[in-house]
């Protein structure tokens, strides 16, 4: 099974479209965050995402001193000590990383990480039957009247491409 460490945002538009539930169905992933993301940013609000099947799991010290060497290279970069661990996690268990965070994006592709995001997801939940046509356009609505932020001109695609033929 692959792994898949992930940031709270990634998450968050999932649930806020309704979908969630349909990620940990996805039959070949599994999905984590670093424990510490878990406690300060998701659990008291999202407290069922372990049992729906979410792994907390926890940084050695050779991933630790990688956070702080990370902090330190890119402390300008405004990028947070929660996204940092995210990704000194996904390397320590040398998997991707989900996000939608664009500075986490832009450090996690410079560190040569493979990373992915809420599109890549919803593509995987239609791929997999998951979820439908329906529920992905009504999904994404619920995002966008939330204020998720999104790439609006590629989801726009996606939807197009699904509506013409399936998942790409």
């Amino acid at each position: 099974m692959r792994l898949l460490i992930s940031d709270a945002n990634v998450l968050i538009d999932l649930e806020v479209g309704g979908v969630l539930q349909g990620l940990f169905e996805l039959e070949g992933y599994r999905f984590a965050v670093p424990d510490v993301l878990f406690v300060e940013e998701l659990a008291r609000h999202h407290p069922q995402l372990p049992e729906l099947g979410l792994e907390l799991l926890s940084l050695d010290a050779a991933a630790i001193a990688d956070t702080a060497n990370l902090s330190a290279r890119y402390a300008a970069a405004g990028v947070s000590l929660n996204d940092l661990l995210t990704l000194a996690l996904a390397r320590q268990e040398q998997c991707p990383v989900l996000t939608g965070d664009r500075v986490l994006r832009q450090i996690a592709a410079s560190e040569g990480v493979e990373v992915m995001g809420t599109l890549w997801l919803m593509e995987r939940l239609m791929a997999a039957g998951v979820i439908s046509l329906f529920d992905a356009d009504n999904a994404y609505g619920r995002m966008r009247a939330r204020g998720r932020r999104l790439p609006w001109e590629e989801v726009k695609r996606q939807l197009d491409h699904w509506r013409g033929g399936g998942p790409r």
